[in-house]
């Protein structure tokens, strides 16, 4: 329906994006200033350096998430924000305590122990063991293709697509999880695809409860290793062993905020919380910093919006989008959801280039022309923007309920892309220049949707909405992930 209305709405919003600048001829000078302040005097890659010196890891519900979002609270104070505050909410937290992974021949005493780290929100206490069934990439058709002897099973899929078909989409881990639990399997065993015996952690969990099996994950060469046994032992058992700590606690999103000579809003917010296997780093150590660095900026530069700002770092978002749903919440029952114009998202934000703009093709325009004058600034700026609606993020609640969300798009090295989620995602893989790139021309990105005129992307009613997520191919995740809330 969108692509078909797409030409006509392009003209219209063309004509949006005209009559946005035709008064902002200041638009290049503020670039310009931002772009003079971040050079000069970025502290994103100093003060991220620090946090991961002195903290460690930000897992939610630990006592480093906690030191987390006061180290954020006071950054924020120091740069002179006089009205930081915390958002607290409560959290079913998740912490790793052991696990094992034993494979061997059904009947035989020819255990191999295999390197594992366990998936959250796995149970705090399991011990089960099944043949393993290799579910391939472990897509639905991966999982209809075993249906009649994955029961009772251990299931062991791909974290990625190998050898997949052209055009084909993969799944989150927590949505495998999910079709792994419906097809009966009593255990689930991911399979990196980075080599080196990198093992990746991250939430199993659709909801951020708890799950009803285990789930874990093993290097790609152990799974590779498996595979060749199964070769030649049709009947390979697994043991998986843990055992896991689940509590309630409560967490604290951390909100700085510039006002605006209106209440209508702009929301830049990105995940603080990281997992615990490293220091998080890259993810999201990337974007949270540089947030708080735009948020310098502006300060330093004493920019007065024509849209309130909100600065926010989430913590949370690892195990669930607990933080931006706590967040989407509490301006639902403020009723200050139609004041948010757009929220722009940074994770593992880095090397900015251009704008992915969320599934709104109306907003293509609008950014096309501000990175026209970005350019103008620093030419080595490729202005891309893209249109393309994902999941997963702290975006995601506010996508859900029509908001324009999008983030800034940028480039990250294939070793930092093998870091994610694992025990490499350290300090070490972040380079500086990368960074304040990231920095200065978010920033310009953002001081155009606070001071544009007027922006070409409206809130969505919730019908549109659902059908703009059926368009971008979203409703199969949403219902796995029970994020799907409307009936037909």
């Amino acid at each position: 329906m969108y692509r078909h209305l797409f030409p006509s709405f392009l003209v219209s919003a063309s004509f949006c994006v005209i009559v946005a600048f035709r008064d902002n001829s200041e638009f290049v000078s503020a670039f310009q200033k931002i772009n003079n302040e971040t050079l000069k005097n970025s502290q994103a890659y100093e003060t991220l350096g620090d946090a991961t010196s002195t903290i460690g890891h930000r897992l939610t519900g630990s006592p480093n998430g906690a030191k987390a979002e006061q180290y954020a609270f006071n950054l924020l104070k120091k740069y002179g924000y006089t009205d930081v505050k915390f958002q607290s909410f409560e959290v079913e937290s998740w912490m790793r305590d052991t696990v094992t992974l034993d494979v061997v021949p059904n009947k035989s005493d020819n255990f191999r122990t295999v390197p594992v780290v366990a998936l959250a929100h796995s149970p705090v206490r399991a011990k089960v063991s099944g043949a393993i069934v290799d579910v391939g990439n472990g897509l639905e058709e991966d999982f209809e293709a075993v249906k009649d002897i994955i029961k009772g099973k251990v299931a062991l899929v791909n974290i990625g697509l190998v050898n997949g078909k052209a055009g084909q989409k993969n799944l989150h881990r927590s949505e495998k999880t999910a079709l792994a639990i419906k097809y009966g399997a009593n255990a689930i065993i991911t399979v990196n695809q980075v080599v080196g015996n990198v093992l990746l952690t991250g939430t199993a969990s659709v909801t951020g409860a708890l799950i009803g099996i285990p789930a874990v994950n093993i290097s790609r060469e152990s799974g590779e290793e498996i595979r060749s046994w199964m070769k030649v032992d049709n009947d390979l058992h697994a043991i998986v062993d843990m055992t896991n700590v689940s509590k309630k606690i409560k967490a604290r999103n951390v909100i700085a905020t510039i006002p605006g000579k209106s209440d209508d809003r702009i929301v830049i917010g990105g995940h603080l919380d990281s997992w615990d296997l490293a220091t998080g780093a890259a993810d999201n150590g990337l974007g949270s910093f540089t947030i708080m660095d735009i948020a310098r900026t502006f300060k330093a530069l004493k920019i007065k919006p024509k849209r309130t700002i909100d600065f926010v770092l989430f913590m949370g978002e690892e195990q669930g989008l607990l933080g931006s749903r706590q967040m989407v919440k509490e301006l639902a029952k403020a009723k200050q959801l139609e004041k948010v114009k757009f929220m722009m998202n940074l994770d593992m934000t880095n090397n900015v280039f251009g704008m992915s703009v969320g599934g709104r093709d109306e907003l293509i325009p609008f950014f096309q022309a501000v990175g026209e004058q970005i350019k103008k600034v620093d030419d080595t700026y490729s202005n891309i923007v893209s249109s393309r609606a994902g999941l997963h993020s702290d975006h995601q609640p506010f996508m859900l309920e029509g908001i324009p969300t999008g983030a800034p798009a940028g480039r990250l090295g294939a070793n930092v892309y093998g870091c994610y989620h694992a025990d490499c995602d350290k300090f070490d893989l972040i380079n500086r220049d990368e960074m304040v790139n990231g920095v200065r021309f978010s920033a310009m990105l953002l001081y155009a949707l606070a001071n544009a005129n007027d922006l070409p992307a409206q809130k969505l009613d919730t019908y549109k909405t659902r059908d703009l997520m059926v368009a971008q191919g979203l409703k199969k995740e949403l219902v796995l992930g029970k994020d799907w809330k409307w009936t037909d």
